[in-house]
């Protein structure tokens, strides 16, 4: 089934028509539960990935983490048992868990490196540093490469206390909306005026208006548990572009964006993937544009 974001209830560009030069298009990726395929573009799902390449692992020290084994998890969602077990993690190599493929065909906003259409995003299921969010590893390739997939799956044994960042497999229902860049980046005079303008619409640009909720492909960040700041490329010294919107939300507040074919209060639409990022914020993955090969960074906001 297809997922619709409603109508906004003004259009904003229409009253303030230099919007338009701080906007974006972003794809909302919609994942809901349910059986993805390699062939399909999914969270949580299995990957189309290269029987001769080696799985990624994660080499930091994870001694002082808090784990639950996978199985404990998924039998506690499922409500086969009372509670996870934790435990303590040892030193060795933990591997990267699937977290997201998404197919250039089924994505508007995808822009990878030329040649590729494919994009394979893993994780280390547990937080690292005073960033509190997982190690990201981005695999970029063209799908028809692949001619000999790696089966089974390699998967870690254990995770993060409450399973934070092990998500459950969803098929994706991509749609693509138009966003407005965050209101305390735009020129001083225009967010002025448009929070002149919300005192009298009882409107809110921020929650309303400018920037959709949810896992995303492309579009702006919303700097709601921070101030704005830069994210600059390490190599080069170049604003990066954000590329992806890990959610632990499909919407919040008063369900602004909630798309018309799904229920209010029902968890499996609301909280699809059983990620959560932090206290329930978002992990934003920002790349270089002036080349894929430079290091990414990630901000939780």
């Amino acid at each position: 089934m297809p997922r619709t974001t409603p109508p906004r209830p003004v259009d904003i560009a229409t009253v303030f028509p230099e919007l338009l030069a701080h906007s974006r298009t972003t794809t909302r990726l919609h994942p809901r539960p349910g059986a993805p395929g390699r062939g399909d573009s999914s969270v949580g799902g299995p990957l189309l990935w290269p029987a001769d390449e080696p799985w990624p692992t994660c080499s930091e020290s994870h001694a002082e983490a808090d784990a639950v084994s996978v199985e404990s998890v998924r039998q506690y969602r499922r409500g086969l048992a009372d509670e996870e077990e934790y435990f303590d993690l040892g030193e060795e190599p933990v591997l990267m868990l699937a977290a997201a493929q998404l197919y250039a065909r089924d994505i508007p906003d995808f822009a990878g490196p030329p040649g590729t259409d494919l994009l394979q995003v893993l994780w280390c299921p547990f937080d690292h540093g005073q960033t509190y969010l997982p190690a990201v590893v981005l695999r970029w390739r063209r799908a028809a490469d692949v001619t000999e997939m790696l089966d089974p799956q390699p998967e870690p044994e254990d995770v993060q206390e409450f399973g934070s960042y092990l998500p459950e497999p969803c098929v994706l229902h991509p749609e693509q909306v138009l966003e407005y860049q965050y209101g305390d980046l735009l020129p001083p005079d225009l967010g002025q005026r448009i929070g002149e303008w919300e005192k009298e619409s009882r409107l809110s640009y921020q929650y309303d208006l400018s920037i959709a909720d949810g896992w995303k492909v492309g579009g702006w960040a919303s700097w709601s548990l921070t101030d704005p700041y830069p994210v600059t490329c390490d190599d080069c010294g170049r604003d990066m572009e954000l590329l992806l919107t890990v959610a632990s939300s499909e919407w919040g507040g008063e369900g602004s964006w909630r798309p018309l074919e799904d229920d209010r209060d029902g968890p499996s639409a609301h909280e699809p993937t059983r990620v959560s990022i932090g206290r329930g914020y978002s992990m934003y993955v920002f790349t270089c544009p002036a080349s894929f090969e430079h290091p990414h960074q990630l901000v939780m906001e």
